[in-house]
């Protein structure tokens, strides 16, 4: 009975010291899951919920390891030893602390896209989370504010909203992502998870590829994505945010989607979101009446003029189109000199609605210009063209109120609606498609391999380092051994002597670390290098660069 009480009291003790182990971790990386009465109550329910949690299963195993390899973490285990000089609690909590932060500081640095469009998300959501064009720099100066994001870039258009990041913490970046998208835009996180798309490194590449090649499109190949990740480019130069590997992945889209453009005939015939919209318009009009429908065009940017050029490429001779100034309408006009175009205020769009059959809106607009109110005001029109005034709304976030869909004689549509004149030719273009594959997986090896040689730089640069530092101590001695007596041309002989030795020495070594994508060594065989020169030569700091960076950007958080 001695033994059998001898060896509950060691069991006890065992349990006592696991639950505090298991209570510091919990409390240090936020398992909610828990109650404080059922930690460790049995063996199969510890096990069985933590289950659910195999990455902090692996740390709440190396925290019992701890445990158990000290002598004690429990205060009567320490009354019965006696031990003059014992660990405290606190102290066991400062290396828990620090062992929960190194392992998660020591991930490898992640590029992913986190986004939503046409496919996942009705436009209903897509307007709220899309970001104009003009606060692309502070989205990205709020997310590299983040704790683990370290580059970031923005794609908003009328079907895509996506966030491009290179993320400290895979996990952790993820999460901090879609918590500033949903108190950006007011959609809760739930609602979020239920239509984002998340792909990371070379299917995030792959994907940002074939958006900028038009085969990610809602009209396949169509031309306007390229122009829109090359404005990305330019609005994010000189952002410190839109750091090395972001920018190189956006300026890789481009060139993949100007090679499958030239390279492949998927453009040939294709369409855009703009003339989709007019060939809505023509298949909802009745035949009879398409040269005759009066027509207005509401902003006159990029989209309104791509939807004048193929009005007037589908014969229509007269329109109105209303936009804040009349600069761009007087351009368009000059372009097209054929056609009779007419430039009205803003403050006239009304009236020009009340004559108009048919209404493009196409403007950067927060705000709805026509609601309910508005449409109910206006005159109906003519039996001639089928007695519903048509608004075609391409503008994301919408122009046209959803309520106008209540009005009788309106007929509203969205860029969702125009899915079934984009079907007619999307067949047609999905061979085409297949050829581009080939051109942007030759892209996307080419891009990795340019991004995996980014590990190498920092080697590059301290192996240079550390032998700048030789030379220039070797070069001072020399100096001061040959007196002052030298001349200039002496002296700069020994420096160049100097620099041509440690220049031809690192050649070999720089060579071996540098990955162009186009020679036939290996990444692997690349890597296995840089280790080898870390350990040769001592480089390595004790504080990974990942590391160095989420303690800085938590510090700055704190203060």
């Amino acid at each position: 009975m001695a033994a059998a009480a001898a060896s509950g009291f060691v069991n006890s003790i065992a349990l006592s010291e696991s639950k505090l182990g298991v209570d510091i971790a919990v409390s240090l990386l936020g398992f909610n899951h828990f109650s404080s009465s059922n930690h460790l109550s049995s063996s199969s329910s510890s096990s069985s919920s933590l289950a659910c949690f195999p990455s902090r299963t692996r740390f709440l195993s190396n925290v019992l390891k701890v445990n158990r390899g000290r002598k004690s973490l429990n205060p009567r285990c320490e009354a019965v030893e006696g031990i003059g000089s014992r660990p405290s609690p606190l102290s066991a909590l400062e290396l828990l602390k620090t062992s929960a932060a190194d392992r998660y500081t020591k991930e490898s640095s992640s590029l992913m896209v986190i986004g939503i469009n046409f496919r996942t998300t009705p436009i209903e959501i897509r307007e709220k989370l899309s970001i104009p064009e003009a606060q692309w720099p502070q989205a990205i100066s709020e997310l590299c504010g983040l704790n683990h994001i370290d580059e970031a870039a923005v794609l908003s258009t009328c079907n895509r909203m996506e966030i491009y990041v290179v993320a400290l913490s895979q996990h952790r970046g993820v999460k901090e992502v879609i918590e500033w998208m949903s108190k950006r835009s007011g959609v809760p996180v739930s609602e979020l998870c239920e239509h984002r798309f998340l792909l990371y490194n070379k299917d995030a590449t792959r994907h940002l590829f074939e958006v900028s090649s038009g085969l990610d499109s809602l009209v396949l190949g169509e031309g306007q994505i390229l122009a829109q990740v090359r404005q990305v480019v330019k609005s994010g130069e000189g952002d410190p945010g839109f750091g090395r590997k972001i920018s190189g992945l956006f300026k890789h889209a481009i060139t993949a989607g100007k090679r499958v453009r030239t390279e492949t005939s998927i453009s040939t015939g294709s369409v855009s979101v703009s003339s989709a919209a007019v060939d809505l318009a023509q298949v909802k009009l009745p035949q009879f009446s398409y040269a005759t429908a009066r027509v207005l065009v509401v902003g006159a940017g990029k989209m309104g003029k791509l939807v004048i050029k193929h009005l007037i490429a589908k014969g229509c001779t007269k329109m109105v189109v209303v936009n804040r100034t009349e600069d761009k309408v007087a351009a368009i006009r000059e372009e097209f000199r054929d056609v009779e175009i007419i430039y009205r205020s803003l403050e006239e769009m009304y009236t020009c609605a009340s004559e108009a059959d048919v209404i493009f809106t196409c403007t950067a607009s927060d705000e709805p210009l026509f609601l309910k109110k508005h449409v109910q005001m206006l005159p109906p029109v003519s039996s001639n063209v089928g007695g519903h005034r048509l608004f075609i709304d391409i503008s994301v976030p919408r122009n046209v109120g959803s309520c106008v869909s209540d009005v009788d004689t309106a007929h509203v549509y969205n860029v969702d609606d125009l899915k079934e004149v984009v079907a007619a030719t999307k067949e047609d273009r999905l061979q085409k498609a297949l050829e581009a594959q080939s051109i942007i997986w030759e892209e996307v090896t080419k891009f990795e391999a340019w991004k995996d040689s980014l590990e190498t730089v920092p080697t590059i640069k301290k192996l240079r380092a550390y032998a700048e530092r030789i030379r220039a101590a070797e070069l001072d001695k020399c100096m001061s051994k040959m007196g002052d007596n030298m001349s200039k041309s002496q002296k700069k002989a020994i420096y160049d002597l100097s620099m041509g030795i440690i220049n031809k020495l690192l050649h070999g070594p720089m060579e071996h670390l540098r990955c162009s994508g186009t020679d036939n060594r290996p990444l692997g065989e690349i890597l296995d290098n840089m280790h080898a020169l870390n350990r040769i030569f001592s480089l390595d700091t004790e504080i990974s660069v990942l590391e160095e960076k989420i303690r800085s950007k938590m510090g700055k958080g704190q203060k």
